[in-house]
């Protein structure tokens, strides 16, 4: 059975989403087909009174523990970089990417999650702080052991991402494969994106793009995909630095191909975003069985030629 090209975010499980309404998802997900899981272990540390995060990994952990074999059927990523050092501390100070601080976080991710390995595991934003040799050397260690199994960056420059594949090749480790960055149909107007979002480079550009295309090696993992809510809900407006004319003519057409197909326009914005070149998997934040619903028709749903050149071309 081909693998569905989107992956379940489970930030918000055990902290605003519940235990047993978390569980009920993540069983539907994967007795859908579902594999990749994404998480982060800072998550979610603003929604939390101690201020510090751990909730989702905890609550997946138990999960894995209450369903037995599930384990093996999903694909986990999880992220080490943005956990607050103390209350309030993010995001000026954060645990980092040192040598250290990475050891620390792999061995008490994997103790939350009661596995022995990550799949994917994310360094969540840049340190510039920290050398890149440091950093690429203690990911690399850890995939040397088992306990990693691939390398992800998550809101990195390109120019960084570059340096950390040469780094990798020089120390002879493994480099990163995959890049998590903000996307979705809508674009933003140039140069207001970090007014828009909390990570300067935290979006998927048309230099991405041709990077993944160029590399087809580095999986695109994109999150926010659905505007939290903001193609369908009018009591989620869309953020005003995608106030535009190309937004205006974008959802003309995206409510056009929508139409004739009889269908939500999220699930086409997901069949736009994993069926297109390169192949975008979208992280979607699946916290009602309705959310679920859409999330596996838009995967399962494919785009004709005629109607992906019409959302294509409303700029």
């Amino acid at each position: 059975m081909t693998e569905l090209n989107i992956t379940l975010g489970a930030m918000e499980y055990g902290t605003r989403i519940d235990e047993k309404t978390s569980f009920a998802l993540l069983d539907a997900y994967v007795d859908a087909g579902g594999v990749w899981i994404d998480t982060a272990n800072c998550y979610a540390f603003w929604q939390h009174e101690s201020g510090h995060g751990g909730q989702s990994e905890e609550l997946l952990g138990r999960w894995f523990a209450a369903r037995p074999g599930v384990r093996d059927r999903v694909k986990l990523a999880t992220k080490v970089g943005c956990e607050p050092l103390w209350p309030g501390s993010f995001p000026e100070r954060t645990e980092g990417l040192t040598a250290q601080a990475i050891d620390s976080a792999l061995e008490t991710s994997l103790r939350r999650l009661g596995i022995d390995h990550i799949d994917l595991y994310f360094a969540h934003r840049d340190d510039l702080e920290t050398p890149l040799e440091e950093t690429v050397g203690a990911f690399g260690k850890h995939v040397a052991a088992g306990t990693v199994g691939r390398i992800g960056l998550s809101n990195y420059a390109l120019w960084r991402v570059e340096r950390m594949r040469g780094l990798a090749e020089k120390q002879g480790v493994e480099a990163p494969t995959a890049l998590q960055l903000r996307y979705s149909y809508l674009q933003p107007r140039p140069l207001v994106r970090d007014n828009a979002h909390d990570h300067r480079f935290g979006w998927i550009t048309d230099e991405v793009l041709d990077y993944a295309v160029r590399n087809p090696e580095q999986q695109l993992f994109a999150y926010s995909p659905l505007m939290s809510g903001g193609y369908e809900r009018e009591d989620r407006p869309i953020h005003e630095a995608f106030d535009h004319p190309g937004t205006t003519r974008r959802l003309e057409a995206l409510t056009q191909v929508a139409t004739e197909l009889g269908v939500s326009r999220n699930e086409v914005v997901i069949a736009w975003l994993t069926g297109g070149t390169p192949a975008v998997t979208p992280i979607i934040g699946i916290s009602t069985p309705n959310y679920l619903t859409t999330a596996l028709a838009g995967a399962h749903l494919t785009l004709s030629p005629d109607h992906r050149t019409l959302l294509d071309a409303a700029w």
